[in-house]
C-alpha cells in the first residue's frame, strides 16, 4: 500500500472512531424507573412466628425464600403493642409520643374507629406525589365510613378489605369495604361461611398488581392473619390437623350479639387452625413473589414484610405452645421485647444483597422516610423515623438515639430501648410522675427477666429522662395522672 492510501485508509479509521465515540455521547440514556413497593403487613404474627426467625412446629418456606434473596433485620420494632396505632406510626413517620393516632380508641356513637386527621401527611401520600398508583388491601383501622381518616382520603386511589378493626376479627363478615362502597358477601349471610375474607381481598391485590404493570405502584397488603378468630380454609387445616398435639378448644361468640361482628367464633382445633392460616399467609406472599415475577418486575420491585405487633393469646391462639414471642418476654398488649419486636424482611434483587442479616435498631416510623429516600421525595420535617435505605445498601447508617413507646390500656404503660438498654414503665396513670422503672441489658438478657434498675441508677435515671422527653400532651389520648 502507498502512502497516499494508507493516509486516507487512516482518516477513515478515525471518522469511524469519531462516529462511534459521538454516538456513544449524544445517545440519550435509558430512563431510570421509580421501583415498585411492596409492603406485607402481618396481624398479630409474633417475632418467632416464621421459621426463618425459629418456628419449629410449622414452615414458612415463602416468607424464608424473602430473607434468603434480601435482608433479614433482628432488631426491627412495630409501631405500638396494638393495631391503630401501630399502623398510625407506619403510615405517618411518628412514633406513639408524637403520633395523632396513639391507641385502640372508637369514636362516640359507635361509628368507628378513630380517624387519622386530614393534616396527617401518610406514606401513600408520599407515593401519589411522586407519581405512583397506590393500593391498599386488608385492614385499616384508621378511620371510620366518611370519615376523614378513610383511606381513599388518605393518599389510596384503591381500597379493597376493613374499614373497622372490631370487624376484622371475623373471617367471614358480611360486609367488606371497596373504596367508599360497601361490599355485601351474600355467601356469609346468617350463619354461611362461603367467601374467606382473606382470599377476596388477595384477589383484588393480585388484580392491582396486573393493572399497574406498566407503572410505579405502591401496593400496602395489611392481612389480617393471624390475628382473632382462627378460622382457614378446611384443605389449610387439613394440613395440620392431629399433628400439633395437645390440640386446645375455644368455645366462642356462634350466634347471637356479636357473632361476626367483632366476636371470636369457636374452634375446636386451634393449634392446626393457627399453623393453616400463616400457612395460608406464607402462600399468598409466595403468589404475590411469583405474580411480580410473571409481569418481569422483579429487579425494579422492593417487597417488604413485617407485623403489626407481638403475638396474641385470643380467640384460642395458644402462643406459648408455639413459642411465638421468640423467647422474648411478652406478647400483644406488653411493651416488652415480646410485645413490640418484629420481623422485618426487605428483597430488592440486584440491590441488597441476598443473605444478610442486619442487627440495625430501627422500626416503624423508619419506613416512611426509606421510602421516601428511595424514590427521591423530600423527607417530612417533625416526623421520628431515620430513612434505614444505607443499611439496605450495606453503607454507614445513621442511628436513632432511643426508640420509644407509650401505651394506653392496662394501666398504661411507656417503654425505651436506647443501645442495649431498654426501659420500662408500667402502671403510669396511677401517678406519671414518679410510676417506677424497670431497666433491663439486651444483650445479657433478651429475655428481660432481670430487672437492675437498682444496680445502675444514673442509667435509669437516663432512660427516664429519655421517656418523659419523648412523650407530648394529646388530647385524644392522655395519662390519668398527667
Amino acid at each position: 500500500m502507498n502512502t497516499r492510501n494508507r493516509f486516507f485508509t487512516a482518516i477513515v479509521i478515525l471518522l469511524g472512531c469519531t462516529n462511534v465515540i459521538f454516538s456513544r455521547c449524544s445517545a440519550p440514556e435509558p430512563e431510570t424507573k421509580q421501583p415498585n413497593i411492596i409492603y406485607i403487613l402481618a396481624d398479630d404474627l409474633g417475632y418467632g412466628d416464621l421459621s426463618c426467625y425459629g418456628q419449629t412446629k410449622f414452615e414458612t418456606p415463602n416468607i424464608d425464600l424473602l430473607a434468603k434473596e434480601g435482608i433479614r433485620f433482628t432488631n426491627h420494632y412495630s409501631g405500638s403493642t396494638v393495631c391503630a396505632p401501630s399502623r398510625g406510626t407506619l403510615m405517618t413517620g411518628k412514633h406513639t409520643g408524637h403520633a395523632y393516632s396513639r391507641g385502640n380508641k372508637g369514636v362516640p356513637g359507635n361509628k368507628g374507629d378513630f380517624p387519622l386527621a386530614a393534616s396527617e401527611v401518610t406514606i401513600a401520600e408520599i407515593f401519589k406525589n411522586a407519581g405512583y398508583t397506590t393500593g391498599m388491601f386488608g385492614k385499616w383501622g384508621l378511620g371510620y365510613p366518611g370519615s376523614e381518616g378513610e383511606p381513599n382520603n388518605k393518599g389510596f386511589d384503591e381500597f379493597y378489605g376493613y374499614l373497622s378493626q372490631a370487624l376484622a376479627h371475623n373471617y367471614y363478615p358480611y360486609q367488606l369495604w371497596h373504596n367508599r362502597e360497601k361490599v355485601v358477601l351474600e355467601g356469609n349471610t346468617g350463619q354461611n361461611t362461603e367467601q374467606y375474607a382473606p382470599t377476596l381481598i388477595h384477589e383484588q391485590a393480585m388484580a392491582f398488581l396486573e393493572k399497574n404493570k406498566d407503572k410505579p405502584f405502591f401496593l400496602y397488603y395489611p392481612s389480617i392473619i393471624p390475628h382473632a378468630e382462627l378460622f382457614a380454609p378446611e384443605e389449610y387445616i387439613e394440613k395440620y390437623r392431629g399433628k400439633l398435639l395437645p390440640e386446645k378448644e375455644y368455645a366462642g361468640k356462634d350466634e347471637g350479639k356479636g357473632y361476626k361482628t367483632g366476636g371470636y367464633g369457636s374452634q375446636k382445633e386451634c393449634h392446626a387452625a393457627f399453623a393453616g392460616m400463616i400457612h395460608l399467609l406464607d402462600d399468598q406472599v409466595g403468589e404475590i413473589v411469583d405474580k411480580v415475577r410473571e409481569l418481569g418486575l422483579t429487579e425494579n420491585t422492593i417487597i417488604m414484610f413485617s407485623s403489626d405487633n407481638g403475638p396474641h393469646a385470643e380467640g384460642g391462639a395458644d402462643p406459648e405452645y408455639f413459642n411465638s414471642g421468640g423467647g422474648l418476654r411478652g406478647i400483644k398488649r406488653d411493651l416488652y421485647e415480646g410485645g413490640v419486636r418484629a420481623p422485618m424482611i426487605v428483597k430488592w434483587p440486584g440491590t441488597i444483597e441476598a443473605g444478610r442479616e442486619s442487627n440495625h435498631i430501627s422500626a416503624f416510623w423508619d419506613v416512611l422516610p426509606t421510602v421516601a429516600d428511595i424514590i427521591n421525595q423530600e423527607i417530612l420535617e417533625g416526623i421520628d423515623g431515620i430513612s434505614f435505605l444505607p443499611e439496605l445498601l450495606g453503607k454507614e447508617q445513621p442511628k436513632h438515639n432511643h426508640l420509644y413507646w407509650e401505651f394506653y390500656e392496662q394501666g398504661g404503660k411507656q417503654a425505651v430501648r436506647k443501645g442495649k438498654w431498654k426501659a420500662v414503665r408500667l402502671n403510669v396513670h396511677k401517678d406519671y410522675a414518679a410510676a417506677p422503672i424497670e431497666l433491663y441489658n439486651l444483650e445479657e438478657d433478651i429475655a428481660e427477666t432481670n430487672n437492675v434498675a437498682e444496680q445502675y441508677p444514673e442509667i435509669a435515671a437516663e432512660m427516664l429522662d429519655l421517656i418523659k422527653a419523648s412523650h407530648s400532651p394529646s388530647e385524644n389520648f392522655r395519662f390519668n395522672s398527667e
